[in-house]
Protein backbone atom coordinates (compact mmCIF):
# COMPACT_ATOMS: atom_id res chain seq x y z
CA UNK A 1 0.00 0.00 0.00
CA UNK A 2 0.84 3.76 -0.29
CA UNK A 3 -0.57 4.98 3.00
CA UNK A 4 -2.67 3.97 6.10
CA UNK A 5 -5.31 6.00 6.96
CA UNK A 6 -6.68 5.08 10.63
CA UNK A 7 -10.14 6.13 11.13
CA UNK A 8 -12.25 6.44 14.20
CA UNK A 9 -15.82 5.39 14.23
CA UNK A 10 -17.47 5.58 17.32
CA UNK A 11 -14.85 3.54 19.75
CA UNK A 12 -13.19 1.20 16.56
CA UNK A 13 -9.96 2.03 15.39
CA UNK A 14 -10.44 1.14 11.43
CA UNK A 15 -7.45 1.18 8.96
CA UNK A 16 -8.21 1.55 5.57
CA UNK A 17 -5.23 0.88 3.42
CA UNK A 18 -4.47 3.39 0.34
CA UNK A 19 -2.99 2.82 -3.46
CA UNK A 20 -2.66 5.81 -5.02
CA UNK A 21 -3.73 8.74 -2.66
CA UNK A 22 -3.29 11.35 -5.34
CA UNK A 23 -5.12 9.85 -8.15
CA UNK A 24 -7.89 11.69 -9.57
CA UNK A 25 -10.71 8.98 -9.56
CA UNK A 26 -11.68 6.93 -6.39
CA UNK A 27 -12.91 3.16 -5.80
CA UNK A 28 -13.81 1.36 -2.50
CA UNK A 29 -12.59 -2.22 -2.61
CA UNK A 30 -14.19 -4.28 0.42
CA UNK A 31 -12.40 -7.86 1.26
CA UNK A 32 -13.94 -11.04 2.47
CA UNK A 33 -15.05 -12.45 5.29
CA UNK A 34 -12.40 -13.80 6.84
CA UNK A 35 -9.35 -11.45 4.56
CA UNK A 36 -8.22 -7.72 5.24
CA UNK A 37 -7.66 -5.25 2.62
CA UNK A 38 -4.29 -5.69 1.81
CA UNK A 39 -5.61 -8.29 -0.52
CA UNK A 40 -6.44 -5.70 -3.33
CA UNK A 41 -2.66 -4.63 -3.68
CA UNK A 42 -2.25 -6.22 -6.64
CA UNK A 43 -5.95 -4.73 -7.79
CA UNK A 44 -4.82 -1.69 -7.41
CA UNK A 45 -1.40 -1.74 -9.18
CA UNK A 46 -3.17 -3.25 -12.25
CA UNK A 47 -6.29 -1.33 -11.79
CA UNK A 48 -3.18 1.49 -12.11
CA UNK A 49 -2.31 5.60 -10.96
CA UNK A 50 -5.27 6.65 -12.28
CA UNK A 51 -7.40 4.84 -9.30
CA UNK A 52 -7.27 5.63 -6.08
CA UNK A 53 -7.81 2.60 -4.09
CA UNK A 54 -9.50 2.87 -0.53
CA UNK A 55 -9.77 -1.08 0.63
CA UNK A 56 -10.84 -0.76 4.71
CA UNK A 57 -10.03 -4.02 6.89
CA UNK A 58 -13.20 -4.42 8.67
CA UNK A 59 -13.01 -4.43 12.03
CA UNK A 60 -12.28 -7.89 13.33
CA UNK A 61 -9.68 -8.43 11.16
CA UNK A 62 -6.17 -6.82 9.61
CA UNK A 63 -4.87 -3.95 11.55
CA UNK A 64 -8.45 -2.62 12.49
CA UNK A 65 -9.42 -2.87 16.24
CA UNK A 66 -11.36 -5.85 17.92
CA UNK A 67 -15.23 -4.75 19.03
CA UNK A 68 -15.71 -5.47 22.88
CA UNK A 69 -19.07 -7.17 21.99
CA UNK A 70 -18.77 -9.62 18.95
CA UNK A 71 -22.60 -10.48 18.62
CA UNK A 72 -23.66 -6.57 18.38
CA UNK A 73 -20.66 -5.53 15.67
CA UNK A 74 -20.40 -8.73 13.14
CA UNK A 75 -23.42 -8.02 11.56
CA UNK A 76 -24.32 -6.76 8.13
CA UNK A 77 -26.47 -3.68 9.72
CA UNK A 78 -23.09 -2.50 11.17
CA UNK A 79 -20.88 -3.19 8.58
CA UNK A 80 -23.09 -0.74 6.53
CA UNK A 81 -22.69 2.07 8.68
CA UNK A 82 -19.64 1.47 9.63
CA UNK A 83 -19.62 1.77 5.39
CA UNK A 84 -20.89 5.24 5.52
CA UNK A 85 -19.15 6.62 7.84
CA UNK A 86 -16.10 5.86 6.00
CA UNK A 87 -17.59 7.13 2.53
CA UNK A 88 -18.17 10.40 4.73
CA UNK A 89 -14.87 10.90 6.41
CA UNK A 90 -13.06 10.99 2.63
CA UNK A 91 -15.73 13.28 1.25
CA UNK A 92 -17.32 10.71 -1.16
CA UNK A 93 -21.09 11.34 -1.84
CA UNK A 94 -21.13 8.72 -4.54
CA UNK A 95 -18.30 5.74 -5.52
CA UNK A 96 -17.92 2.73 -7.48
CA UNK A 97 -17.66 -0.43 -4.80
CA UNK A 98 -15.37 -3.76 -5.84
CA UNK A 99 -16.82 -6.28 -3.59
CA UNK A 100 -15.49 -9.76 -2.57
CA UNK A 101 -17.71 -12.28 -0.61
CA UNK A 102 -18.77 -10.24 1.68
CA UNK A 103 -17.24 -6.87 1.07
CA UNK A 104 -19.74 -7.50 -2.16
CA UNK A 105 -23.14 -8.03 -0.07
CA UNK A 106 -22.24 -5.02 2.25
CA UNK A 107 -22.40 -2.90 -1.16
CA UNK A 108 -25.27 -5.06 -2.61
CA UNK A 109 -27.37 -3.98 1.10
CA UNK A 110 -26.27 -0.31 0.60
CA UNK A 111 -27.16 -0.32 -3.33
CA UNK A 112 -30.50 -1.58 -2.27
CA UNK A 113 -31.05 0.81 0.16
CA UNK A 114 -32.96 3.86 -0.68
CA UNK A 115 -31.33 5.94 1.82
CA UNK A 116 -27.81 4.91 0.93
CA UNK A 117 -28.09 3.89 -2.78
CA UNK A 118 -26.68 7.06 -4.09
CA UNK A 119 -23.39 6.28 -2.10
CA UNK A 120 -22.66 3.46 -4.68
CA UNK A 121 -21.95 5.11 -8.32
CA UNK A 122 -21.54 1.51 -9.71
CA UNK A 123 -21.19 -2.10 -8.30
CA UNK A 124 -18.81 -5.03 -8.38
CA UNK A 125 -19.67 -8.33 -6.95
CA UNK A 126 -16.50 -11.00 -6.63
CA UNK A 127 -17.90 -14.12 -6.46
CA UNK A 128 -21.28 -13.14 -4.48
CA UNK A 129 -24.88 -12.44 -4.89
CA UNK A 130 -28.40 -12.65 -3.62
CA UNK A 131 -28.24 -16.54 -3.79
CA UNK A 132 -25.67 -18.86 -2.00
CA UNK A 133 -24.97 -22.30 -2.34
CA UNK A 134 -26.24 -23.67 1.16
CA UNK A 135 -23.81 -26.46 1.22
CA UNK A 136 -20.90 -24.18 0.64
CA UNK A 137 -22.03 -21.73 2.72
CA UNK A 138 -22.49 -23.65 5.62
CA UNK A 139 -18.64 -25.33 5.29
CA UNK A 140 -17.69 -21.44 5.12
CA UNK A 141 -18.79 -21.27 8.14
CA UNK A 142 -17.84 -24.37 9.90
CA UNK A 143 -14.53 -23.63 9.24
CA UNK A 144 -14.16 -20.12 10.52
CA UNK A 145 -15.99 -21.13 14.08
CA UNK A 146 -13.42 -23.56 14.58
CA UNK A 147 -10.03 -22.48 16.41
CA UNK A 148 -6.90 -22.84 13.97
CA UNK A 149 -3.26 -22.96 15.63
CA UNK A 150 0.05 -23.65 14.24
CA UNK A 151 3.11 -24.78 15.88
CA UNK A 152 4.91 -23.70 12.71
CA UNK A 153 4.71 -20.33 10.44
CA UNK A 154 5.21 -22.66 7.12
CA UNK A 155 1.66 -25.09 8.95
CA UNK A 156 0.01 -22.44 8.28
CA UNK A 157 1.11 -21.23 4.88
CA UNK A 158 0.31 -25.25 3.53
CA UNK A 159 -3.56 -24.65 5.06
CA UNK A 160 -3.49 -21.59 3.69
CA UNK A 161 -2.89 -22.50 0.30
CA UNK A 162 -5.14 -25.63 1.35
CA UNK A 163 -8.11 -23.87 2.03
CA UNK A 164 -7.59 -20.63 0.00
CA UNK A 165 -6.84 -22.98 -3.37
CA UNK A 166 -9.48 -20.96 -4.95
CA UNK A 167 -8.07 -17.93 -4.80
CA UNK A 168 -6.13 -18.83 -8.15
CA UNK A 169 -2.68 -18.07 -6.52
CA UNK A 170 -0.20 -19.48 -9.10
CA UNK A 171 2.90 -18.11 -7.89
CA UNK A 172 4.64 -19.17 -4.24
CA UNK A 173 6.12 -15.07 -3.69
CA UNK A 174 2.19 -14.61 -4.05
CA UNK A 175 1.24 -17.53 -1.51
CA UNK A 176 4.09 -16.39 0.82
CA UNK A 177 3.22 -12.74 0.59
CA UNK A 178 -0.78 -13.63 1.78
CA UNK A 179 0.92 -16.15 4.36
CA UNK A 180 2.92 -12.71 6.28
CA UNK A 181 -0.39 -11.19 5.97
CA UNK A 182 -2.39 -13.52 6.98
CA UNK A 183 -0.43 -14.15 10.48
CA UNK A 184 -0.83 -13.20 14.35
CA UNK A 185 1.41 -14.80 16.61
CA UNK A 186 0.08 -16.40 19.86
CA UNK A 187 1.77 -15.67 23.20
CA UNK A 188 2.60 -19.17 23.92
CA UNK A 189 4.70 -18.57 20.02
CA UNK A 190 2.24 -20.25 18.17
CA UNK A 191 0.66 -19.32 14.95
CA UNK A 192 -3.05 -18.42 14.25
CA UNK A 193 -4.78 -16.19 11.38
CA UNK A 194 -5.17 -12.39 11.77
CA UNK A 195 -8.60 -11.97 12.68
CA UNK A 196 -10.90 -12.08 15.63
CA UNK A 197 -11.82 -15.51 15.77
CA UNK A 198 -15.24 -14.83 16.72
CA UNK A 199 -16.22 -13.03 13.24
CA UNK A 200 -17.96 -16.06 12.35
CA UNK A 201 -20.56 -15.23 15.26
CA UNK A 202 -22.30 -13.44 12.28
CA UNK A 203 -23.41 -16.59 10.67
CA UNK A 204 -25.57 -16.96 14.01
CA UNK A 205 -26.56 -13.77 15.44
CA UNK A 206 -27.38 -11.79 11.74
CA UNK A 207 -31.27 -11.37 10.65
CA UNK A 208 -32.06 -13.20 7.59
CA UNK A 209 -33.51 -11.24 4.91
CA UNK A 210 -34.74 -11.48 0.73
CA UNK A 211 -31.22 -10.44 -0.58
CA UNK A 212 -33.46 -11.23 -3.99
CA UNK A 213 -35.75 -8.16 -3.09
CA UNK A 214 -32.41 -6.33 -2.21
CA UNK A 215 -30.88 -7.39 -5.66
CA UNK A 216 -33.80 -6.20 -8.13
CA UNK A 217 -34.35 -2.90 -5.74
CA UNK A 218 -30.76 -1.78 -6.73
CA UNK A 219 -30.77 0.68 -9.43
CA UNK A 220 -26.93 1.05 -10.42
CA UNK A 221 -24.58 0.00 -12.98
CA UNK A 222 -23.62 -4.11 -11.99
CA UNK A 223 -21.13 -6.80 -12.32
CA UNK A 224 -20.58 -9.96 -10.95
CA UNK A 225 -16.99 -11.77 -11.21
CA UNK A 226 -17.90 -15.33 -11.17
CA UNK A 227 -15.30 -18.60 -9.85
CA UNK A 228 -16.25 -20.76 -12.83
CA UNK A 229 -15.32 -23.28 -9.95
CA UNK A 230 -16.89 -21.30 -7.21
CA UNK A 231 -18.73 -23.88 -4.57
CA UNK A 232 -20.68 -20.82 -3.61
CA UNK A 233 -21.97 -19.16 -6.58
CA UNK A 234 -23.68 -21.13 -8.71
CA UNK A 235 -23.56 -20.55 -12.90
CA UNK A 236 -27.26 -20.86 -12.59
CA UNK A 237 -27.60 -17.99 -9.66
CA UNK A 238 -25.61 -15.80 -12.37
CA UNK A 239 -28.23 -16.40 -15.13
CA UNK A 240 -31.04 -15.57 -12.51
CA UNK A 241 -29.24 -12.41 -11.40
CA UNK A 242 -28.85 -11.67 -15.00
CA UNK A 243 -32.38 -11.95 -15.69
CA UNK A 244 -33.72 -9.57 -12.81
CA UNK A 245 -30.68 -6.89 -13.76
CA UNK A 246 -31.01 -7.64 -17.39
CA UNK A 247 -27.88 -4.40 -17.61
CA UNK A 248 -25.75 -6.67 -15.58
CA UNK A 249 -22.08 -7.39 -16.54
CA UNK A 250 -20.49 -10.72 -16.25
CA UNK A 251 -17.20 -12.68 -15.93
CA UNK A 252 -16.31 -16.10 -15.41
CA UNK A 253 -12.92 -16.48 -14.44
CA UNK A 254 -11.30 -19.77 -15.15
CA UNK A 255 -8.84 -21.80 -12.40
CA UNK A 256 -10.65 -20.29 -9.60
CA UNK A 257 -13.29 -21.15 -6.94
CA UNK A 258 -13.97 -18.86 -4.29
CA UNK A 259 -12.97 -16.12 -4.80
CA UNK A 260 -10.83 -14.84 -8.08
CA UNK A 261 -8.10 -13.07 -6.02
CA UNK A 262 -8.31 -10.07 -8.41
CA UNK A 263 -4.72 -9.70 -9.09
CA UNK A 264 -4.12 -9.99 -12.77
CA UNK A 265 -4.86 -8.52 -15.89
CA UNK A 266 -7.35 -11.28 -17.19
CA UNK A 267 -9.46 -9.95 -14.37
CA UNK A 268 -8.97 -6.64 -13.76
CA UNK A 269 -9.08 -4.92 -17.49
CA UNK A 270 -12.71 -6.47 -17.54
CA UNK A 271 -13.39 -4.30 -14.13
CA UNK A 272 -11.30 -1.25 -15.49
CA UNK A 273 -13.73 -0.87 -18.86
CA UNK A 274 -16.31 -1.37 -15.94
CA UNK A 275 -15.81 1.33 -14.21
CA UNK A 276 -14.07 3.72 -16.85
CA UNK A 277 -17.65 3.11 -18.97
CA UNK A 278 -20.43 6.25 -18.93
CA UNK A 279 -23.13 5.09 -16.39
CA UNK A 280 -25.30 5.85 -18.94
CA UNK A 281 -24.06 3.07 -21.69
CA UNK A 282 -23.68 0.60 -18.77
CA UNK A 283 -27.60 1.25 -17.58
CA UNK A 284 -30.49 -1.11 -19.67
CA UNK A 285 -32.98 0.29 -21.94
CA UNK A 286 -36.84 0.60 -19.90
CA UNK A 287 -40.06 1.64 -21.05
CA UNK A 288 -39.23 5.28 -18.90
CA UNK A 289 -35.66 5.24 -19.88
CA UNK A 290 -35.85 3.94 -23.92
CA UNK A 291 -32.45 3.53 -25.51
CA UNK A 292 -30.46 6.39 -26.74
CA UNK A 293 -29.68 6.93 -30.42
CA UNK A 294 -26.22 6.15 -31.91
CA UNK A 295 -25.07 10.15 -31.89
CA UNK A 296 -26.43 10.42 -28.10
CA UNK A 297 -23.81 7.27 -26.87
CA UNK A 298 -21.67 8.47 -28.71
CA UNK A 299 -21.61 11.90 -27.23
CA UNK A 300 -21.79 10.23 -23.69
CA UNK A 301 -18.67 8.42 -24.66
CA UNK A 302 -16.41 11.46 -25.91
CA UNK A 303 -17.71 13.51 -22.35
CA UNK A 304 -16.42 10.46 -20.43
Amino acid sequence: MDALELVKVEQLEVAVRVWHPEAPRTVVAWHGLARHGGDFEDFARALGPGWRVLAPDTPGRGLSGWPLFPAHDYLYSRYTALAIALLDHFGLDSVPWVGTSMGGLIGMLLAADPETAPRIERLVLNDVGPELDPQGLADLGRYFAAPHRFTRFGDLEAELRRHYAGFGIDSDDAWRRLALGSARRLPDGSWTYHYDPRIGEQFIHDTPRDTWADWRAIRCPLMVVRGADSPLLRHDSVAKMAEAQPGLVTLEVPGCGHAPMLDRAAQVDPIADFLARPREALMPATPEAPARRWWQRLLARLKG
